[in-house]
Order: C-alpha cells, then sequence, then structure tokens
C-alpha cells in the first residue's frame, strides 16, 4: 500500500522545502497534531477553560491507543514525564541486594545507564557488553549474564547504530531466568513497535517526541501486572492512591493498576497531542508505517553505498534494521551544517552522521538527500 503521498500534505515543513531526517531526535507536528493542540489553547484561553472532562476522555483513550500498540490493557500504562523518569520508577522500585547485577550495553543512551549507576551505593553492580561494530545482540547479552544478573535494559532500537535486538529471544531468555527486563523503546514506538507480551517485556518506558510525532515533556511507561505487585513505589502523590477527590480524607491506600505511578498532574497539552497524533498513525495503521520505514532505510542505504558511503548496519538483516542510518563521516559536524544550509535536517552523534526518515518520507526525498551529501563531500 502506498500510503506516502496521502499523508504528505499533513506535514507543513514538507510544503515549506524541509526534507527532515532526524526523526530519532524529535518528530515535526502534522496538521492533526497542530489543530488538537490549537482547540487545547482555544478551550483553555475562551470556552472550557478547566476543561478537565475533556481531558480525561483524551487521557483515557490515548491509553487505550497506547495499550493497543504495544499489545496490553491500558490498566498497564501510565503517563510519566519522560522516559528517563520512567526508568528511575523500576530502579528505585526494586529491592535490591547488596551482589545483585545490572546488564547494559556500551551503546546505551544515558536514560537508560544513570538510574542504574545511581544504585552504587545500595551495592549493586553493573555490567557492561561491549558492543562489536556498533551491534550488541541479544546472544551478546545472553552471554553477558553472570550469577546475581537480577536486571538486564536494552533499548529495542540503538539510538546511534539503529540496530533492532531481538527482544523475543532475549524476553524468553529472562523469563527462563527470572531475570527482569526493562525496555527502553523510545527509538521505536510508532515506527517498529514492541510487543510486551509475546517479547516477554516487564517494563517499558519511551517518550512521545520521536516517532511518535507528539510533544516532548510527555512519556509513558508499561509494567507488567506480576512486576508492580513486587516493586515498591518510592514516590507517591494525590492521584496515586484510589479515592484521590476523597481529598482530606488521606488514606495512602494506592490504586491497583499502573496508574498508581501518574502521582500528579501529567501534561494535559502533550495529552491532546498525542491523542491526535496516535489517531493519525492508526488511521494509516502501524503495519504499513513499519514497511515504508524499513523500505526508507533500505534503499537509503543502497543510495549511500552508491556514493562510496558505508553505513553501520549495512550488511544486516532487514529484522535487525530499524528507521536509523547511521555513516562515519569525516567533519562530521561540517557536512551536518552544510546540509542544513540546503533545508536538510540530520543529527550528529559521536562524530557519526545520522539520518532518520519516517514513513512521511518518499524516495524523492532520499535521492535528493543523498545527491547533495555526495556534492558536499566532493
Amino acid at each position: 500500500m502506498n500510503i506516502i503521498n496521502n499523508v504528505r500534505d499533513y506535514f507543513p515543513h514538507i510544503k515549506d522545502g524541509v526534507i527532515f531526517f532526524n526523526n530519532a531526535a524529535t518528530g515535526p507536528l502534522s496538521t492533526r497534531v497542530v489543530n488538537e493542540i490549537n482547540l487545547y489553547l482555544k478551550e483553555n484561553s475562551r470556552s472550557d477553560i478547566d476543561g478537565f472532562e475533556s481531558f480525561l476522555s483524551r487521557e483515557k483513550e490515548s491509553k487505550r491507543m497506547i495499550a493497543e500498540m504495544i499489545n496490553t490493557t491500558p490498566d498497564r500504562v501510565a503517563f510519566v514525564d519522560n522516559t528517563s523518569n520512567g526508568i528511575n520508577y523500576l530502579a528505585q522500585g526494586i529491592d535490591w541486594k547488596k551482589g545483585d547485577r545490572i546488564l547494559l550495553n556500551d551503546l546505551e543512551f544515558p536514560a537508560n545507564v544513570y538510574p542504574f549507576l545511581n544504585l552504587k551505593e545500595e551495592g549493586v553492580e553493573v555490567d557492561f557488553v561491549k558492543s562489536k561494530e556498533g551491534i550488541v545482540t541479544a546472544d551478546d547479552l545472553i552471554d553477558g549474564i553472570k550469577p546475581g544478573t537480577r536486571l538486564i535494559a536494552v533499548s529495542q532500537v540503538q539510538f546511534l547504530t539503529g540496530y533492532r535486538i531481538d527482544l523475543e529471544k532475549l524476553g524468553d531468555e529472562c523469563k527462563r531466568r527470572n531475570i527482569i527486563l526493562l525496555v527502553d523503546a523510545i527509538q521505536a514506538c510508532g515506527a517498529i513497535n514492541p510487543d510486551v507480551e509475546k517479547m516477554n517485556i516487564d517494563f517499558l518506558s519511551a517518550g512521545t517526541q520521536k516517532w511518535m510525532l507528539s510533544l516532548q515533556g510527555l512519556g509513558f511507561i508499561y509494567l507488567s501486572e506480576y512486576l508492580q505487585k513486587n516493586l515498591k513505589q518510592r514516590f507517591v502523590g494525590w492521584k496515586s492512591v484510589i479515592n484521590a477527590w476523597d481529598i482530606l480524607d488521606y488514606d495512602l491506600t494506592l490504586r491497583e493498576d499502573a496508574s498508581k505511578f501518574q502521582n500528579g498532574t501529567i501534561s494535559e497539552i502533550g495529552v491532546y497531542a498525542v491523542y491526535a497524533s496516535l489517531k493519525f498513525l492508526n488511521e494509516i495503521g502501524f503495519d504499513n508505517i513499519e514497511e515504508t520505514i524499513l523500505n526508507n532505510a533500505s534503499y537509503l542505504t543502497d543510495k549511500l553505498l552508491e556514493i562510496g558511503l558505508k553505513p553501520l548496519l549495512a550488511v544486516c538483516k532487514r529484522e535487525n534494521r530499524s528507521g536509523i542510518v547511521t555513516c562515519k563521516i569525516d567533519n562530521a559536524q561540517t557536512v551536518h551544517d552544510e546540509l542544513l544550509k540546503k533545508n536538510i535536517h540530520t543529527a550528529v552523534r559521536e562524530g557519526y552522521i545520522r539520518l532518520s526518515p519516517h514513513f512521511y518520507n518518499n524516495t524523492e526525498d532520499i535521492d535528493k538527500v543523498v545527491e547533495v551529501l555526495n556534492s558536499v563531500l566532493k
């Protein structure tokens, strides 16, 4: 199904001549999202200033759509402000024992590292699996398990290289060994969605501003019912309790679903935005989105090879690819700046040029980016 030409009109930056290949940083807002934000601003400035019922309905529907996206139920989903704080709920909620070990790898984004290094004073040891040519496989992590390994934290899609790990294989092994599996899914959700049941994911944290094409300052967590029952809640607020609206009752009886981690007010405008974006993405179809993203990445990889560049995942199988295509280029920042002068948005990460087209990009966009990149490099 060709979905591209039917959706490009919803992205104003395309009409302005901007080619945006930086969705792994922050995705652009569609007119669907902009219209919903404007509705929120209008209501809150003129007509329905409190607007709490409108917000609650969108919060409920957004959770339903997120749950469907990752194959769970809405009671397993809670909104948070960002991926980092979502991960901290788990890091601070486990009853750690001296000698417990956490397994990471040396290509994780810091949001999925610092919350665990912060546990050193509790006697928790952190082990790092070394990457090989920008890749850490499920087998690499499984081989890195030691006696005492209690948790493995990994990104479904690696932020720098775009490598997509085999979570089903890793999750099966974690389940067999009774190891908690935490997944940072911010580079996956909205593009290549995880299946928390099939992959035996115990905890997931993600933000909405990248491939989900929504706003910064809103994220969500998923946690299994079993994990929640065995997790301490270190932070509580007025909305964590069952009788939140019995304001002066002060009964600290926590909710029984994931919403107990929504301690207080979350970003209303963020919920309006993600509500509109999820409706839009669902209309297009996540299977169509994933197929288009992977086709774009493959086509981009081939075109880069033609001009003498070698993307890090050039020889990877399709099932290990994502929407991120990364190349080592001399003077990467200078090249990035020259591309930006031509209204082409990319990113520089660790000395590499990172390109991350979404489903709204087409082969003409890719051809143009590669043409300009080739001229800059000559």
